[in-house]
């Protein structure tokens, strides 16, 4: 592309839109993300016993360990979200985008 069309991109409002929606996307999914991360990491730093207890009376497996598989999908599936999004609306956005600046 030639810098025209770069020009014409910046200056299209909805790049900016874009832009926003998709680093306002990013972020907030960043944060429950992170939040979920640094929750569970608090857990094991001040509170251990919470995660020690077993899940059943008499059982080997502690809560701490379907809390951490439920933070590790929690994750993914927030990656898959982001992804589908991305390769939807946003695309979209940015393909009409680079349309109108091609004009």
């Amino acid at each position: 592309m030639s810098s025209q069309i770069y020009e014409k991109v910046r200056a299209n409002p909805r790049f900016a839109e874009l832009a926003k929606k998709r680093t306002r996307f990013a972020l907030t999914l960043t944060g429950i993300v992170m939040a979920a991360y640094y929750a569970m990491m608090m857990l094991v730093a001040f509170a251990p016993d919470v995660l020690h207890k077993p899940i059943s009376e008499g059982g080997t497996l502690t809560i701490g360990i379907p809390m951490g598989a439920v933070i590790i999908v929690g994750g993914w599936l927030l990656t898959g979200w982001f992804v589908s999004r991305a390769n939807g609306e946003f695309d979209q956005l940015n393909e009409q985008i680079v349309k109108e600046a091609s004009k």
